[in-house]
């Protein structure tokens, strides 16, 4: 069935009901080098629960294994409308005002942010119940591996019902695991205050693996597959631009882990 893009299971561990989110945002910081470290205590320490209470979901923060100078992470929303005043009471609130200036210091930009909306039966991330503690010392051997493909026109026109029938079972033979899909959202960016990229139109798929290895044998045998071969030839004739792969390591307080 065209857009059904794709079928997405979560680990048997998970609560299936706890889905997130209708709006996220996909943020990409560029940091000074050395200083991811520094961003990740902190935005652990002080900036999961107190964004959370002002009405977002924190679903998941990361490095970047290829850019050891890249922090990403990924906060939700139930609509554009709450979003502004969620957005508007962290960063006028006083967790904010007290850490900025040690996080403003690790970054070089901060501007890279696609607003994304769930398509296909993916529904969005679905997540544990329960995040782990500040102190935690729980590290997740899992790779969250983002495929971001650039499209000429929204997902939605064709590209969703190309990738269901021809890309997603290749990806599927090699060994993929995708967690959920998300496209573009263009809806007016309600906190002006941080830009998001306009004018682009993307679907993005995420997918989960035990661990580096199992992320490797994906790779390499994807890259190996005839089938993949010609469908790269398609998109080479048909995207804006090439897709582009990161392999993301979660942090210990990650719920996308």
């Amino acid at each position: 069935m065209a857009g059904m893009v794709p079928h997405t299971s979560p680990p048997a561990s998970v609560d299936q009901s706890f889905r997130h989110s209708p709006i996220v945002e996909l943020r990409r910081y560029t940091l000074h080098p050395g200083r991811r470290d520094d961003l990740i205590t902190l935005f652990d320490a002080h900036f999961v629960e107190s964004q959370e209470a002002c009405g977002m979901k924190i679903i998941g923060q990361f490095r970047d294994i290829e850019e050891p100078d890249a922090f990403v992470w990924l906060r939700g929303f139930d609509s554009m409308e709450p979003r502004h005043k969620a957005l508007t009471d962290f960063y006028d609130g006083p967790v904010w005002a007290a850490h900025r200036d040690a996080a403003n210091a690790t970054m070089i930009d901060s501007d890279d942010v696609l607003l994304l909306h769930p398509v296909g039966d993916s529904g969005g991330f679905t997540l544990p119940n329960v995040r782990p503690v500040p102190d935690s010392t729980d590290h997740s051997p899992a790779i969250i591996q983002a495929l971001t493909y650039p499209l000429r026109s929204p997902a939605e026109d064709g590209f969703l019902a190309f990738y269901d029938e021809r890309i997603a079972p290749i990806l599927r033979a090699s060994g993929d695991k995708p967690v959920a899909a998300f496209a573009s959202e263009h809806g007016e960016n309600t906190f002006t205050r941080l830009p998001v990229r306009v004018g682009e139109n993307v679907l993005v798929v995420f997918s989960r693996f035990e661990d580096a290895a199992a992320c490797s044998a994906h790779n390499s045998a994807l890259a190996s597959a005839p089938e993949w071969i010609v469908v790269q030839q398609w998109l080479t004739d048909n995207l804006s631009a090439p897709p582009t792969t990161a392999r993301l390591l979660p942090t210990v307080r990650s719920l996308l882990r």
